[in-house]
């Protein structure tokens, strides 16, 4: 088996319906993956009918069920504990990869052999990058300019931006620290030695805290950034204030564990991280007041043959389909024969910043969608 791939989910089952549609097709355009890929979802306790909507769906996947919410940290070493395969690549169910993304990092990998890990350029719903796709440790200093803000001030400075590496370009292979759990490809012989994420991370910094102890055994972290992928993020988390609260848990829990915490300096550090979280929970507040339009004007571009099928069907969705791209305030990029994943994440970074993206694959059911990296997405059922 050349590689595994891990998946965990908890109540986004179309998000992950797009998922893995994209990796299937990744899967199905690569002669060298085709027989040698195994997928494992692990389903966190779903309440949306996740298991029954996606099990009959996807036969040839593996999937562990469990009957509580053990964590992503856990969950993901449910799996890893059976997986087989040369190397382990941890996805986040709120993704949608190009055909070329497996390819392009098992090759990669291949030819530098000093690689521990490797991650890609990742762009948020609306086709804007994200900064996480390339991290520096939070060591103090890394913190304290983060959460200070000289990081928002200089974002392009090696001293005051290094939590981004904001000095390194996004469209530049590199080594870096920290890279994100939401695509996250590692040899197995790696986790063999530094075995896999940190069960004492419920959610978040677990990331963070596997590419450190891979970084210490000797290996380089690579950012890749050859090719993209789509991260709606938050999707896989649904912000609301318990995860707010989840994150900077994580955080002080990572500091806790790497560093001397008797460091005056740390105590600082750990009264930001509370200070920031009560600043994000009131933030918070206030993005869940916002709606979704409803007054749709939507132009559907792509393949046909699923654009016709849609077609017929969005009326009921309070959609108002338009012929020309610049009348509409919302595109859904039908995947398809003439218009792949990989295209579609293209052409989403070159769109107007004021239409709402939405995407559906032509072997699902459904179409999804976020605007915005700071809010939930939306999904729309077709079936």
């Amino acid at each position: 088996m050349i590689l595994s791939i891990i998946i965990v989910n908890y109540n986004v089952k179309y998000f992950l319906e797009q998922c893995l549609c994209s990796v299937e097709k990744a899967i199905s355009t690569n002669d060298y993956l085709i027989n040698n890929t195994e997928i494992f979802v692990v389903d966190n306790h779903s309440t949306d009918g996740s298991i029954e909507y996606l099990q009959y769906k996807f036969q040839g996947i593996q999937f562990f069920i469990n009957k509580e919410n053990i964590g992503f940290a856990k969950a993901n070493n449910q799996a890893l504990s059976r997986a087989t395969g040369k190397y382990i690549l941890f996805l986040n169910p709120d993704t949608i990869i190009a055909e070329d993304s497996l390819a392009t990092c098992i090759a990669f990998m291949e030819a530098h052999q000093n690689t521990g890990a490797a991650g890609v350029r990742m762009v948020d719903g609306n086709g804007s990058f994200l900064k996480e796709s390339k991290r520096g440790f939070p060591f103090p200093w890394t913190a304290f300019c983060k959460l200070s803000g000289l990081t928002a001030i200089f974002p392009h400075s090696k001293l005051f931006a290094s939590y981004y590496l904001g000095h390194l370009k996004q469209h530049e292979n590199n080594p870096v620290d920290v890279l994100s759990g939401a695509f996250m490809m590692i040899r197995k012989e790696v986790l063999d030695k530094t075995s896999g994420f940190d069960e004492q991370f419920f959610m978040y910094a677990e990331d963070i805290d596997l590419s450190y102890r891979i970084q210490q055994a000797g290996y380089i972290n690579y950012y890749i950034a050859d090719t993209t992928i789509i991260h709606f993020k938050g999707e896989s988390t649904r912000k609301n204030l318990h995860y707010v609260k989840l994150f900077y848990k994580a955080m002080d829990q990572f500091m806790q564990k790497h560093f001397d915490t008797s460091s005056i300096f740390l105590f600082f550090m750990k009264m930001g991280v509370w200070f920031r979280s009560k600043i994000t929970s009131i933030a918070y507040l206030f993005h869940a007041q916002e709606k979704n339009k409803k007054d749709y004007r939507t132009f559907l571009e792509g393949d046909k043959k699923n654009i016709e099928k849609l077609k017929p069907l969005l009326p009921s969705f309070a959609r108002v389909i338009v012929q020309n791209s610049q009348e509409s305030n919302e595109i859904i990029f039908c995947e398809g024969a003439s218009l792949s994943f990989k295209e579609i994440i293209q052409i989403i970074q070159q769109k107007r910043r004021t239409v709402s993206v939405k995407i559906h694959s032509g072997n699902s059911y459904s179409i999804v969608g976020s605007d915005s990296k700071n809010k939930n997405g939306e999904a729309i059922a077709i079936h």
